[in-house]
Order: C-alpha cells, then structure tokens, then sequence
C-alpha cells in the first residue's frame, strides 16, 4: 500500500502546478500582444544573512504575466501568486510592468542565476545572477608565547574562516604595517585564510601590539581584527644619574639606579669601595635613590648599584671627588670655566652580566676621571729640581775658583809673612808691581 509523498511535498507541487496551469492560460490569451517586449533584470550581489531584491521589469506590458524561478527551476512567484512555500521569499511589488520579490536570510546555498520569464508566444526569459558574499569570521592569532623571552623565534599566525571571495590579511606592528606569509586554503564555497610572521624578540618588542587585520568586500568599512600584546620578558641593564656635576664639600648629593628589566629588578644594592656604606646616618637609600648629606673628604669613593632578575644581573658604578668649596665666588653672570678645575670628576661603567656574556658599558652623563693636576705637579716639581741642579753647579764652579785664587795668593807672600793671611795681603801688594807673577785658573 502506498502512503503518497508527505503533505508539505504535495501541496508544494499543487502550487507549481497550478502556477503552471496559470502561466499556459495566461500565455494563450495573451500570446499575440506582446511579441515586441522583453523582460529584463538585473545581477544582484548581497552579503550573507542579509536580503536580496529580484526585479524584472517589462515596458509598455498588454497585460502578460512575469514569472520568477530559481536556479533549481522551481516558481517563486508567478505575478503575484506565490508558487514556492519558503517564508523568507516575500512579494515587495507585482504589476504588469515589474514583479519584485525579496530573500531575506540569504545563504550561500541561494546563490545562482534566477530566471525572469514573460509569457508571450514563445516565452521570453531574462537571467539575473545572485551573487552571495561569505562574510570571514574574526580572526584570530595563535603562536604568541606568553610571555616571550629576549633572543627567541617566534612566529605568530593569523587565521579566519568562512570568506568568500578569499579574505586579505594584514599585520601591524602598533600602527605600522608589516608584511606576513599569506596561505589560502578553499573549503567548499568558502576560504580559509592564513597568515604567518616571524619574529626575533628583543627587549624593543615588550609591550607592542601586534594586530591582524582581515579585509573584506563584504566588511566594507569595518575591518575585522584580533590584537595581541607580546610580553618578553629580559634581564636588567643599569645606569646611575647623579644630582651634581662638580659635588662640594656640604652639598647633598643623589645618585639614582636606573634599571630597566623584565621582571621589574627590585631592589637594587648600593655599596662602597666594594662593601657596605660606611655612613648611615647620611648615606640614605630610598628605593632606587640614594642620598648623601653633607658632602665630605671621607666620602670620596666608588659607588656600584647593582640590578637582577632571573635572567641576570648587572651593575653600574660612580667615583665621587668631593671638591672643596671655592674661597672667591665666581661672578654670577658666568659659571666657572670647566678647564680651570682639576678633572677628577666620577665615571660611571656599567657591567651586565646576563646568561651566556657579561658587558661593560660607560655613562656617557659621567666625566672619566684623568689627571691633569698630577700632570701639572709633575711638571713643577721637574723645574725646580732642573733650577737646583743648575745653581749646585754654579756655584760648585764658583767654590773651585775661589779655592784656587786663594791658593795662589798665598804662596806668594810666603816668604816674608809670618803667616798665610799676612801672606795674602803681601802677595795681594805686590801683584800691582809683578806681572810676570800672574796666575789664572780656569
């Protein structure tokens, strides 16, 4: 025994057919008034999910009847009978110059090409194309290391689904663009878009945002994008800032350890000449900070902070010259020439020390200590052993020469002098009178 087609099968066919039976009725009696006219439609394109008008129109129409099928040939509206039982196809306008009708909740399963006919003698058609746009789903990106280590290869991939045509992708690097490696895969009617970057992280890329932008006909002027913000994490570099460049004696001075590291390196270490600050009472740390009071002689030193975290360590250093204060002030209009004080002011080096090297790099805000003063001394001390040098041999040839007058003088007045001063005095006398007695030493 046969039950026969379900009841919503049979009456689907009961409308064709009666919409058939329509159009043959219609078609006789109006075969021979509209051999002149042509019914025309156009292409639509509409986004997924939204709704698709289908108009055909015909100018100057004797009353013959407009018909719409779909791309399977089943009659969707004959005049403004309607042939198909599918609630999201509705009747907007039907007249014997146009019939309209509208799909809403378009799938991409309503895409193809509709035929428009006029039931003149023979049929004239029309084809108008449905174009439905596979919307991309948001994208979204994977890869992103949480969080990333300095040095490492990381490739960050961006993916979206479900576009048709195919989707682009783009990547920014905050609000700069950058090119990735795009891959499109087909998925039945739809796409499947990839796109891949590779990066080498460094310190530069903590806190950046990376974003992937999908575009799309379909998304018009609202893109859509996933962004990420990547963490790395790296070990700490350190610099010290000193409050003073020419620090004097009953100044304050504050030296500040810069560190930048990923985790944060607190706390940081202060220590003098290698060991614990001698003087607490004016050596004061304060976080970062450290302040020293009342500048004196004993506090002349060198001063390291040092930084760490898991991934290592670092350290910087500061020499103090304390300066003593100046016995004229300097006019006020002009600060003291910088040449016309003895360059012992502190430098600052800074050692990282980090899993597989250690570094050490100069403060370019700190003065290199020389020495100029020791140069200047040196020199001063050279002149006045030359100067002594030559007046000892002055006057070493002056002694030698008055040795030797006197010697001479005596032996002539020998004779007749009782003793060697009368002997000189005689000689001296007689030296007027006797110049073949002369004698010169040289």
């Amino acid at each position: 025994m046969s039950l026969g087609p379900p009841p919503s099968i049979a009456a689907q066919e009961t409308s064709e057919r009666e919409a058939q039976l329509i159009a043959v009725t219609a078609t006789k009696n109006k075969g021979r008034g509209s051999q002149g006219q042509f019914p025309i439609a156009q292409n639509v394109t509409v986004t997924q999910g939204e709704t698709a008008n289908m108009t055909c129109r015909v100018e100057h129409n004797d009353n013959t009847s407009l018909q719409w099928s779909n791309p399977a040939q089943q009659t969707l509206y004959f005049g403004d009978k309607k042939a198909l039982r599918d609630n999201r196809i509705e009747l907007v306008r039907a007249s014997w110059q146009e019939l309209t009708i509208s799909i809403s909740e378009v799938s991409l399963s309503d895409e193809g090409q509709y035929t428009c006919s006029l039931f003149t003698m023979p049929v004239k058609t029309a084809q108008a194309y449905l174009t439905v746009l596979g919307v991309p789903e948001k994208p979204e990106i994977d890869g992103l290391p949480k969080p990333a280590v300095e040095g490492d290869q990381i490739t960050l991939t961006c993916v979206t689904y479900g576009s048709k045509p195919a989707a682009d992708i783009r990547w920014f690097r905050n609000e700069k663009e950058i090119k990735g490696a795009k891959e499109v895969n087909a998925s039945g009617k739809t796409f499947t878009v990839r796109s891949s970057l590779q990066l080498q992280v460094d310190r530069n890329d903590d806190g950046v945002a990376y974003t992937c932008q999908v575009d799309h006909v379909s998304l018009a002027s609202s893109p859509q994008q996933a962004i990420e913000v990547l963490e790395v994490h790296y070990a700490p570099r350190v610099e010290i800032t000193h409050s003073l460049t020419f620090p004097q004696e009953g100044q304050y001075l504050k030296l500040e350890c810069v560190s930048k590291g990923n985790p944060s390196p607190d706390p940081v270490i202060w220590t003098k000449d290698g060991g614990e600050l001698p003087d607490l009472d004016r050596m004061i740390v304060e976080g970062r900070e450290l302040t020293i009071t009342s500048l004196n002689k004993t506090d002349n030193g060198t001063y390291r902070c040092e930084a760490s975290n898991h991934l290592g360590t670092s350290s910087a250093e500061y020499v103090l010259y304390v300066y003593d204060v100046p016995t004229t002030k300097p006019p006020s209009s002009t600060s003291p020439s910088q040449s016309a004080l003895p360059d012992t002011t502190a430098f600052l080096d800074t050692h990282a020390t980090q899993p597989a090297a250690t570094g050490i790099v100069r403060d370019p805000n700190a003065f290199e200590q020389n020495g100029p003063d020791h140069a200047l001394i040196g020199g001063v001390v050279a002149v006045v052993v030359f100067v002594t040098l030559c007046l000892i041999i002055v006057l070493g040839r002056y002694l030698a020469r008055h040795k030797g007058t006197y010697l001479t003088n005596e032996a002539k007045g020998a004779d007749d002098a009782p003793d060697a001063d009368t002997a000189i005095i005689n000689a001296e006398g007689n030296h007027a009178h006797a110049e073949e007695k002369k004698e010169y030493f040289i």
